[in-house]
């Protein structure tokens, strides 16, 4: 019975070389094309040039990633990045913050506003932040297409066997000796302990043929194993499991000659936190979009991104219950750093929101 559902995704759309197009790099580019898109019409409703809106990219697009790098580098591992500086600049690395985003965002739009006058500060952050609310969306299911930012262990049914990582180390070490190197789940389950576990199948076929056994042996018992086993190969050892404290395989010869090694293995089962993250975030553009609709250019300053902040914000807070720890200093703090950012923001939130109703008490 298929009680988990098995992810093995790859990040790349497509490959062309050793050039590759990625889902989170679409993702996060038709962020910025649909909130352009959104924020154009909602500037011509008001009478606004649209104008505006190229402007305001120029400003926002840089900020946005300067902010979310900076913001990774410096709270989650600032001792390494001030020591190699030059890591900073690797964006395409991966590590990006969305605490740093916001700020950089909020610096950007400060200064965007302080060369247009006719548009306050909290002007072009409560249109803006319905554009973010989509952008976050589809930046989260980039996240999801590349494996990462994912939930602790669960039981759930709801949980995701997470194996592209694991899969794809494997092809890096071996690839170079061996072909069809997959993982794959037989749709069944055990339970060890307290863990359900997915049940999954190593295969991998030598691209040469005629290999002696023993040399098969040799090769599965020693390099194998300890890849499988390493805990410094974490793309790996987070979410597989040799199930028995013996190491166990098989060794088949195929009709070609090729030998097929078999190892069986256990998958651990994950929350899909990119999901939850992706769903409220479409939620939210609804609730601002809404909102937005039913005020327009009469909508209270401050309202839409005061409500922004505290509904993003305090998901972060619940969301980060589930997530697996993001950097080692996490592992026994009783809230992480993406919460611990998360509580101030949260409460300049509200005063935000009661800020907006208190200045325009009778647009409620």
């Amino acid at each position: 019975m298929l009680n988990f559902i098995i992810w093995d995704f790859s990040p790349a759309l497509f490959t062309l070389g050793s050039w590759e197009l990625r889902w989170y790099s679409l993702l996060f580019a038709m962020g910025f094309i649909l909130g352009g898109q959104l924020l154009t019409w909602i500037y011509k409703q008001e009478g606004r040039n649209e104008k505006y809106v190229e402007t305001l990219t120029l400003y926002m697009v840089p900020a946005t990633v300067l902010g979310a790098r900076l913001g990774h580098c410096l709270f989650y591992d600032p001792a390494y990045y001030l020591a190699n500086p030059i890591e900073i600049l690797k964006v395409w690395e991966g590590g990006l913050a969305s605490h740093g985003a916001t700020i950089g965002i909020l610096f950007a739009i400060y200064l965007y506003s302080r060369a247009h006058k006719d548009q306050s500060y909290l002007y072009v952050l409560d249109r803006l932040v319905i554009t973010i609310a989509i952008a976050a969306c589809l930046i989260r299911v980039g996240n999801l297409m590349n494996s990462e930012i994912y939930g602790k262990i669960t039981n759930s049914d709801l949980g995701f066997l997470f194996i592209h990582g694991a899969e794809k180390s494997l092809q890096d070490r071996f690839g170079d000796n061996f072909t069809d190197i997959q993982i794959q789940y037989n749709q069944n389950d055990t339970l060890i302990g307290d863990k359900k576990l997915g049940i999954l199948n190593l295969s991998m076929t030598s691209q040469s043929t005629g290999v002696p056994y023993h040399k098969l042996k040799d090769f599965v018992e020693d390099r194998v194993q300890r890849a499988l086993m390493s805990t410094e190969n974490t793309d790996v050892t987070e979410n597989i499991f040799l199930p028995e404290t013996k190491f166990k395989y098989h060794i088949h010869r195929n009709e070609n000659g090729t030998g097929l090694i078999t190892v069986p293995l256990y998958g651990f089962a994950r929350y899909p936190t990119q999901i939850f993250e992706a769903l409220f975030g479409l939620l939210l553009f609804v609730f601002l979009f809404y909102t937005y609709l039913k005020y327009k250019a009469q909508t209270p300053e401050g309202r839409l991104l005061g409500w922004f902040i505290v509904l993003l914000f305090t998901n972060r807070l619940l969301v980060e219950f589930l997530k697996a720890p993001q950097v080692d200093f996490e592992n026994g703090m009783p809230l992480n750093m993406g919460q611990i950012l998360s509580l101030p923001l949260i409460i300049v939130g509200i005063w935000v929101v009661w800020r907006s109703y208190k200045t325009t008490p009778n647009i409620k």
